[in-house]
């Protein structure tokens, strides 16, 4: 099997898996185009901490982010907004009020153990040092009962601890706080030294779930309010989207007929190259998952540009070759390896600048350097190995050169060089008369 055949097989094979992923994973789309809460959190001061300072605000952060994604909804927007304040946005959201009172959660885990009180028979609560610090996992279970349960496992420190509280208070309740509130209060019949347990009475399966959420995602270093929220109708989502629609159409057109106007056979070549591009692209973006915002999609159209913009200097290298003389096979080989070195330049400044984009800027900004980046390396691809594969495949391999095929005039072929081939190197070259 010669090579260019093998190549086109390997291509219609990645097209159908692509044409596959499309048809089989949903598209993510962003708060812009699906709607979606936007909620501003701002960092309270405690007695611990008197202060809000740039660390606080990097583990609150870190909470907030690590909740939203337990949540299972995904591409959610988290970013720090002035000195005290973290911006936070959720894109097709059920509940809103739900998701208000979840991150807003300190999720303070603490085991407390009785001690004698002020007054005679009184016993109060205090302070052990064993909390959801130490922590190292929680998850749903299940008692004899049917009742649902939290368990927890300790880490090897927090392990050390809680079995000398446990073999402290022996025979006597252990109190398990959450957010200040005693929540359970069994008695400790043996000493637990395996640093594993578990907290009952929490409630329905829901709310054993949501626990054990925030205990993994941790606690917040201090409460957060909520202080600004807005949401986003996805009735204005889908108008973007169809808007988005309609100028990607039109310029795809456009592209395509000044294409094959100018390009004639290859111009309709980089346009089937140009469709398998798209449908590879958004394979990816369903792949990694992308989420796409209209940023996101501007970015996309841009790399539809640049995959277009690769094509013609590889054409107009390739009718260069043609003028100077080569035949057909060499000059396509030639004009797509002399074009290459300006297209991996041009695009490597693109990625680049967006590698810079995505590190240092908005949630927004990101969005569109990522597209941007998948297009301009998938364009890449398409450009050198899809084009040029199909190019030989369809008339490559001719002995006669049709100039309207390339959009020249019959006098154009060999004009730069009328040569009397009788150098060897020359020849091998693909000079001809």
């Amino acid at each position: 099997m010669k090579k260019e055949n093998l190549m086109f097989l390997t291509i219609l094979a990645l097209l159908a898996v692509s044409v596959l992923v499309i048809m089989m994973k949903p598209t993510k789309l962003g708060l812009d185009l699906i709607g979606g809460s936007r909620l501003v959190l701002e960092a309270q001061t405690t007695e611990d901490v008197p202060e809000i300072t740039d660390d606080v605000m990097s583990s609150l952060h870190f909470s907030i982010e690590n909740r939203i994604n337990s949540m299972g909804v995904a591409e959610t927007v988290v970013q720090k907004v002035g000195k005290d304040r973290l911006l936070v946005e959720i894109p097709n959201i059920s509940d809103p009020q739900k998701a208000k009172e979840y991150l807003g959660k300190t999720a303070n885990l603490e085991f407390k153990k009785q001690k004698e009180g002020l007054r005679k028979g009184q016993k109060i609560w205090v302070s052990s040092g064993v909390s959801g610090k130490a922590l190292k996992r929680a998850y749903v279970g299940s008692g004899a009962a049917g009742n649902w349960l939290v368990n927890f496992e300790l880490n090897e420190q927090g392990a050390k601890k809680f079995a000398q509280l446990t073999t402290e208070i022996e025979g006597e309740p252990l109190g398990i706080f959450f957010d200040g509130d005693l929540v359970s209060s069994p008695v400790v019949r043996t000493p637990i030294t395996g640093g594993a347990g578990y907290i009952e009475g929490i409630g329905t399966l829901e709310e054993v779930k949501d626990m054990v959420n925030l205990l993994n995602a941790g606690a917040l270093p201090v409460p957060a309010k909520i202080i600004e929220e807005n949401s986003v109708g996805p009735t204005l989502g889908l108008d973007s989207i169809e808007k988005s629609k309609i100028a990607g159409i039109i310029g795809l057109g456009l592209v395509m007929i000044f294409m094959v106007a100018y390009y004639r056979l290859p111009g309709i070549i980089a346009n089937v190259a140009l469709v398998i591009y798209g449908l590879f692209v958004f394979a990816i973006f369903k792949i990694v998952p992308v989420t796409l915002t209209l940023a996101g999609i501007a970015g996309f159209i841009l790399s539809i540009g640049m995959a277009v913009d690769a094509n013609i200097l590889i054409f107009e290298r390739t009718k260069e070759e043609l003028r100077i003389g080569r035949t057909l096979y060499t000059a396509i080989n030639t004009g797509f390896d002399r074009a290459f070195t300006s297209i991996f330049d041009s695009n490597m400044t693109t990625i680049i600048t967006c590698v810079i984009l995505y590190l240092l800027g908005t949630s927004i900004v990101k969005g569109f350097a990522l597209t941007l980046t998948i297009g301009v390396i998938v364009s890449m691809f398409t450009a050198i190995t899809v084009t040029k594969n199909f190019m030989k495949l369809f008339f490559g391999y001719s002995e006669k050169i049709n100039p309207a095929w390339f959009g020249l005039k019959p006098g154009e072929i060999g004009v730069a060089q009328k040569i009397q081939d009788t150098n060897p190197r020359k020849a091998k070259l693909g000079v001809i008369d």
